[in-house]
């Protein structure tokens, strides 16, 4: 691994072409994030920030969709779509020097609004059933204050439940060469990672091909202990999360904003849209431990499904014998394929909830597969039923009802 210049670890307020101020507005999602200086889709502690604001200033992260295109219908294809390694995933506004943040602080990170975009799109390819539901279908949403409707899949009216997928801040050295090396162990493996990728990468000069490192900076695929790729639908306006400061600024980044998502994201995306999201943000100098990852706090209100009646299917680890799951191939184990029950997998149990869901709501709405698998990728909660009861631990698939409407 390079050795990292010094002016980036020794981070100094001449960098900033701005000033601190009361209000900061960073990024401009009228522009892909090669274009905008203020983007960046790819993670390294060289990467410098891009704007300096104060705890308790209003900042607002406008952020482009996910595959980082322009959603108007009647817009070109982006030639950088089809990109096998989705190397325009994710553009990120910023990242924020967050002003008297050192190393070992917390960061907390307080969502005040987030306006959605007048788009978005829902997009099936690979996701959590990758192995039994293999055809595409892409779907494009209109969006309002309020809810989001399709000409592409009539019958149906999505809530607005806006959240950010992506609050992180920049690893540090350390820890950076500890992700880098345990993912490439896992890969090495036979496990399933996205390894660095130079094509598309943001900022050019340091991740993208022919840049400083342009084979170390981290996907933002997952999620890991600086936050990251959460997708988790709890993070809406209100809600408050705790972040480990690992430089000094920390360098604050928000983007892949879902206008709505169900509780796993199954098929891959969730409702995928531009959107600004305005945060505020503390320093906690004597903050919780968050050595496995953020924590968050808020309403009990955003835990519920946005629905007065549901559906609910269970599933427990159970399959047919010889058959591996696809997440488990890796391992080459002699003993899945003459088992037809697996202990306490909850990965098994989640899938088969699904799969019984995905037959519902095709059988009762008469939608297609691909279109079941996409309705539950955007509505229907995965939540775990227990845990405990040896070998089958149990999860359970929440369909709100109220989505479904008369044309």
């Amino acid at each position: 691994m390079k050795k990292l210049p010094i002016l980036f670890l020794l981070i100094g307020l001449n960098q900033f072409s701005v000033q601190a101020q009361d209000v900061i507005k960073v990024g401009d999602n009228a522009l892909n994030c090669l274009e905008d200086p203020n983007c960046i889709n790819r993670l390294h502690p060289a990467i410098p920030m891009t704007s300096l604001a104060k705890p308790g200033d209003t900042i607002y992260f406008n952020s482009r969709n996910c595959d980082d295109i322009d959603l108007n219908p009647d817009a070109p294809k982006d030639p950088r779509i089809g990109d096998p390694q989705w190397g325009t995933v994710h553009p990120l506004a910023g990242p924020v020097y967050i002003e008297g943040a050192e190393a070992g602080d917390v960061l907390m990170v307080t969502i005040q609004k987030i306006i959605p975009g007048e788009w978005a799109f829902t997009l099936t390819d690979g996701g959590f059933l990758s192995d039994e539901v293999g055809n595409t279908l892409s779907v494009k949403w209109k969006l309002n204050s309020e809810y989001a409707t399709s000409d592409d899949l009539p019958g149906i009216r999505l809530p607005n439940r806006s959240f950010p997928g992506i609050v992180t801040v920049l690893p540090g050295v350390e820890q950076h060469a500890k992700i880098l090396s345990r993912e490439t162990e896992l890969l090495n493996a036979g496990g399933s990672v996205m390894m660095p990728y130079a094509k598309y990468a943001s900022p050019v000069e340091l991740c993208g091909e022919g840049g400083s490192f342009s084979e170390e900076c981290l996907r933002t695929i997952p999620p890991r202990e600086h936050g990251g790729n959460l997708d988790i639908r709890y993070l809406q306006a209100g809600v408050t999360m705790y972040l480990p400061c690992y430089l000094p600024g920390c360098g604050l980044a928000i983007g892949d904003v879902h206008y709505i998502q169900g509780d796993g994201e199954v098929s891959g995306t969730a409702l995928e849209m531009n959107a600004t999201v305005i945060v505020t943000t503390e320093i906690l100098k004597d903050g919780p431990k968050l050595g496995r990852g953020p924590h968050y706090e808020g309403s009990s209100s955003l835990l519920n499904i946005p629905s007065e009646r549901f559906y609910a299917t269970t599933g427990l680890p159970l399959k047919d014998r010889e058959e591996v799951p696809s997440d488990l191939a890796y391992l080459a184990s002699k003993k899945i394929p003459q088992l037809e029950n697996l202990s306490k997998d909850i990965s098994l149990a989640a899938k088969n909830a699904l799969l019984e869901m995905i037959d519902y709501i095709s059988q009762t709405y008469g939608y297609s597969r691909e279109e079941a698998y996409l309705i539950a990728s955007v509505a229907v909660d995965i939540r775990i039923g227990q845990l405990v009861d040896v070998p089958n631990v149990g999860a359970t698939a929440i369909l709100p009802l109220d989505i479904f409407v008369k044309d």
